[in-house]
């Protein structure tokens, strides 16, 4: 097999032009897929820790028929207390899970005695919620970052909301909302600080304590709206969301009706359709890869079999069988992909370590000077290669099989 290896790189050898062509053009395909895989995967992932770490938390539990209205923030479909207790033994069980935060969630109308507005309002356990999504504390421009992220009788208000009508920091301000029974209730707040905005769901949102949420909506019980929940490992998302929806299936109505059910972020988010079309494009590009190696490992090997008939018709005629005419032909569809795989990593490797050393800055939605740090992993890297050269040897094989099988008498008499 040595041997064969070192006929068929004195072969690519004797060729140096079009070996080294179709070298660049496996490096040029191998390295923009490397780097728009490194790319796009960095960019989603930012996308989807901007969502989970900032608004939902990877996993919400809600009452059956919350989400389907979820829009109009429906009080008849709270979690009781009982219910409650039963998601918390749930989660209790379950080492996958970092921190949960329940919520009251709610829409009022919001008015700093000039102006009213409508606002969602998010009534929250301070350090539950920063546990559970630790970015949130971080999109604070205005107030104090530090310690409990609200207190009772304090409410962060949206920048939107915030400069829209001129609210300031200490700023006395009123919220005025309808409970279930459709009684209506005020309660004044003083503005702790501003959120910034970001796109998508809870860009518009502002922040109270629960108990000042409770107390406003005149609740006789301890009822939450939604448990938000973060997981220890992200990628294990799919795996907890069936073990929770096992456990939670155990809550049932009289008639045997679940009650309660579990939603993702991506079930929640628009933006998980953005993450989807980035995973169809990365396929897409993978796809124009295989053509690229496909074609050019192709071209290059039929055109050394045209190129060398006579010669393979000398060997042949010498007793070389044709197997082993096959596996010369092979070997360098195999040196090409791994010469090229090689060189391609090196040079995708270098550049993704450039672009992490000179971070490129972006904005996303109402987000300025995000960090584009691209990384791939080990695993993506060698699948990626693997194809490569698979491809390579593959793209040879025709060639080869129309090489071993040469009549000599006809391919020496070849001009």
């Amino acid at each position: 097999m040595l041997d064969v290896l070192r006929i068929a790189s004195r072969n690519l050898s004797r060729y140096r032009r079009r070996t080294l062509l179709t070298l660049l053009l496996v490096v040029i395909g191998m390295v923009a897929v490397v780097l728009f895989v490194a790319v796009t995967g960095s960019f989603k992932a930012m996308m989807v820790g901007q969502i989970t770490d900032s608004v939902l938390g990877h996993l919400e539990v809600h009452r059956k028929g919350y989400v389907a209205s979820i829009d109009n923030l429906p009080l008849n479909l709270n979690l009781k207390a009982n219910a409650m207790a039963r998601v918390e033994e749930a989660l209790g069980q379950m080492d996958a899970v970092e921190a949960y935060s329940p919520r009251v969630k709610f829409g009022a109308m919001f008015s700093n005695f000039a102006e009213s507005t409508n606002i969602r309002v998010n009534g929250v356990d301070p350090a539950r919620e920063a546990a559970t999504v630790p970015l949130l504390p971080g999109r604070m421009v205005e107030g104090r970052s530090e310690g409990a992220l609200v207190s009772p009788g304090e409410i962060l208000l949206p920048a939107l909301l915030a400069r829209g009508m001129k609210t300031k920091l200490g700023d006395t301000v009123v919220l005025v909302a309808t409970n279930r029974d459709g009684s209506v209730n005020g309660k004044t707040f003083v503005v702790r600080g501003v959120l910034e905005g970001i796109s998508g769901p809870g860009g518009r949102d502002g922040y109270i304590h629960i108990d000042d949420a409770r107390s406003l909506l005149r609740m006789q019980e301890r009822e939450v709206s939604e448990v938000a929940i973060r997981l220890k490992d992200p990628s294990r998302l799919g795996r907890v969301e069936r073990q929770l929806d096992a456990a939670l299936a155990a809550v049932t109505t009289r008639d045997g009706k679940p009650i309660l059910e579990a939603h993702t972020w991506a079930d929640l988010s628009p933006f998980a359709n953005l993450a989807r079309l980035i995973d169809v494009m990365t396929v897409f590009i993978k796809i124009l890869l295989v053509s690229i190696v496909l074609v050019s490992v192709m071209n290059v090997m039929i055109m050394a079999v045209y190129e060398r008939i006579r010669e393979i018709g000398t060997i042949a005629a010498l007793g070389t069988p044709p197997r082993r005419i096959l596996s010369l032909f092979l070997s360098e569809g195999l040196l090409l992909g791994i010469i090229g795989t090689a060189a391609s990593a090196i040079i995708s490797l270098a550049i993704i370590y450039a672009l992490n050393t000179w971070p490129i800055t972006f904005a996303f939605g109402q987000q300025r000077n995000l960090l584009l740090t691209p990384q791939i992993a080990a695993a993506e890297l060698a699948t990626i290669a693997g194809m490569v050269i698979v491809v390579a040897v593959v793209a040879s094989l025709q060639p080869a099989w129309k090489a071993s099988r040469l009549d000599p008498i006809v391919a020496l008499r070849h001009v």
